[in-house]
């Protein structure tokens, strides 16, 4: 399939380009860097430099790719574990999940592509029994992380309600860790390694009905049956050292 991957310089979207690569997906990758384009293209697939809050850019280049899938993993969160920097980027990334996600939409519907997949958060239900299937309801009034929370919730909402005929998929992740993430390994759950994240994505590309599947390991916090029923998610996923080579 022809896929649009939108953030493929992240730290899920580095992981699963080899993935989609193995698959044998056409894969447009985006990135804000021309030196990450270079590497994007290294790794096998066609790189576009592209600010996604540029709406008619964005539709530019997802027309050019005629891509049958998107795959929305695009943040805006510093790359070093400083909790300062990490607070003070919560703005841009709900910015990215609303206005980024509007216009990727738009450009779905210009290109005719039947499927979008997009990266949400498993650690934002309202505090309530454990484990959490997708139908509980988000945190939306916790002032600590309200930008955060009301800009998943925004962003899952437009998927799930597109109407041009798209097939809306939202993978709510776990906290990651592994490769080019915080952490080593899980600090808090609910937790996701980055490579099972990846995984996710690549299964949802050709599986799954429209809706909200929980992407994260078995822990207790959130419920991964269905995931793991309709997708074939396996959280202890891990990309073979040949793929990264």
């Amino acid at each position: 399939m022809r896929v649009f991957l939108a953030g493929a310089a992240g730290a899920i979207g580095r992981r699963l380009v080899p993935l989609l690569v193995r698959a044998g997906h056409a894969v447009t990758g985006t990135t804000r860097s021309a030196e990450k384009a270079s590497e994007l293209a290294g790794a096998g697939i066609t790189p576009a430099v592209l600010d996604v809050f540029d709406r008619q850019a964005v539709i530019d280049s997802v027309s050019s790719a005629r891509p049958e899938v998107i795959i929305h993993q695009l943040t805006d969160l510093p790359q070093q574990l400083d909790q300062v920097r990490i607070s003070a980027s919560y703005p841009a990334n709900a910015r990215i999940r609303t206005e980024g996600t509007r216009n990727l939409l738009a450009a779905a519907r210009a290109a005719s592509a039947r499927r979008f997949i997009v990266q949400s958060i498993a650690f934002a239900y309202a505090p309530g029994r454990e484990p959490h299937p997708e139908t509980d309801p988000l945190n939306l009034a916790d002032p600590m992380r309200a930008v955060t929370v009301k800009g998943a919730a925004d962003m899952e909402q437009r998927v799930l309600q597109e109407e041009e005929g798209i097939v809306g998929i939202v993978l709510r992740y776990g906290l990651l860790y592994g490769p080019g993430t915080w952490y080593s390994a899980p600090e808090r759950k609910p937790a996701l390694h980055v490579d099972a994240a990846a995984h996710a994505a690549v299964l949802a590309v050709t599986r799954g009905k429209p809706g909200i599947y929980n992407i994260a390991e078995d822990d207790g916090v959130v419920a991964i049956e269905k995931a793991r029923a309709v997708l074939g998610f396996d959280p202890q996923y891990r990309l073979d050292c040949d793929l990264l080579r």
